[in-house]
């Protein structure tokens, strides 16, 4: 059953990409001789990238998902992503850059730049030490290159860097033993993250065709493993030379609904809305196992909120029923002009789907229907 909905899932998302892009901005590939064909995704709106395809299939990151330990809290990877690319957007407008997964910094580079500085590693980024006492700084990092149309292809016009930096490092005194946490100071965080930057824009410019084109560089701290959200970005730095001069701060942070005993929450009516919207719903249908919400401000202000509910419900009629409600609710508790996702999951898989945009007013829905 999770395999069918899986797949369901997936012909469902390809329709939609279907129906949302084009692919009929046929280019040509880097050379005359060349029998290497490119296209574009086309827009789906006017907030997003349009993206490159080659030879028939998507060009992925070689720098993506490479870490130097197994990273325990999945949020962080997904707001690592989605905030890396909330940095280019404001370098690299969607209407003008075509976006491309990175593909010059490689898997075995961004592995030796994650290592520890060594006789055998010496472009590793991290502090050299023993693992016990000198903790791992650096945890992950990505590349987002912007390319735009000329003619009949593409040129590389720009790029964004994403550094991911500890805020707590997670260790063993042996062998499988017991893992043991230290936790990384703020300003020290900060300062290796820009010193770190300020090395890898250098490495950057070596590549010839790296040497004249913006450079964005991005600090992400990522959330501990305990967390329920991720970690957010705190600075970024946009570079037409070899050298650093300043930073821009980002004020950003997560939280989750509802705040637990004890922690603090913003400091608005975001809280009670969602808990108006909670308690409405569980009263709705009372068998559900937990209705919690991950909520994004950027500079004091809500941006966006998904939130997650898991039923017992296996009967086809009360997942409709449920989701047709779910709409009803959210539409008249949650906040207004910000996008919203609302995901209702079982231990089958995810059962429905609802969506907002911040320019629409109505949420839109999908019920993954089990034949």
């Amino acid at each position: 059953m999770k395999k069918l909905k899986l797949i369901l899932a997936v012909a469902f998302s390809s329709l939609l990409l279907a129906a949302c892009g084009n692919l009929n901005g046929m280019l040509s590939g880097g050379s005359k001789s060349s029998s290497a064909t490119t296209q574009l995704t086309g827009q789906a709106n006017h907030g997003d990238y349009q993206s490159v395809i080659k030879n028939g299939r998507y060009l992925t990151s070689k720098s993506r998902g490479v870490n130097i330990q197994q990273n325990d809290n999945q949020f962080n990877l997904k707001s690592f992503e989605n905030g890396l690319l909330d940095v280019s957007k404001k370098q690299f407008p969607t209407n003008k850059y075509i976006f491309q997964e990175g593909q010059y910094i490689s898997t075995n580079e961004a592995y030796k730049w994650l290592g520890r500085k060594s006789k055998s590693n010496p472009q590793g980024l991290n502090p050299s030490g023993k693992d016990t006492k000198v903790p791992l700084y650096l945890q992950q990092l990505d590349e987002q290159d912007f390319l735009v149309q000329n003619g009949n292809s593409l040129k590389l016009k720009g790029m964004t860097v994403g550094l991911g930096i500890n805020s707590v490092y997670y260790y063993t005194k042996e062998k499988y033993g017991s893992t043991y946490q230290m936790n990384l100071n703020d300003e020290k965080i900060k300062q290796i993250g820009k010193a770190m930057a300020s090395q890898i824009l250098k490495r950057l410019r070596s590549n010839s065709k790296l040497k004249n084109i913006p450079i964005v560089i991005a600090l992400y701290k990522q959330a501990p493993d305990d967390s329920l959200v991720g970690g957010n970005f705190f600075a970024y730095s946009s570079n037409n030379g070899s050298n650093i001069n300043s930073w821009n701060s980002i004020n950003e942070k997560n939280y989750v609904f509802p705040i637990q005993s004890g922690s603090k929450g913003p400091n608005n009516n975001d809280q009670s809305e969602f808990t108006n919207f909670k308690n409405d719903v569980q009263s709705f249908f009372p068998n559900l196992n937990g209705v919690t919400a991950q909520a994004h401000y950027v500079d004091g202000s809500l941006s966006g909120m998904h939130i997650s509910i898991t039923t017992q419900f296996y009967s086809q009629t009360e997942i409709t029923s449920f989701t047709q409600y779910l709409k009803t609710a959210a539409q008249k508790y949650l906040p207004k002009n910000i996008p919203i996702d609302i995901s209702v999951n079982s231990s089958e898989g995810t059962e429905s789907f609802l969506s907002r945009s911040s320019s629409s007013n109505s949420f839109t829905y999908h019920v993954f229907n089990s034949y």
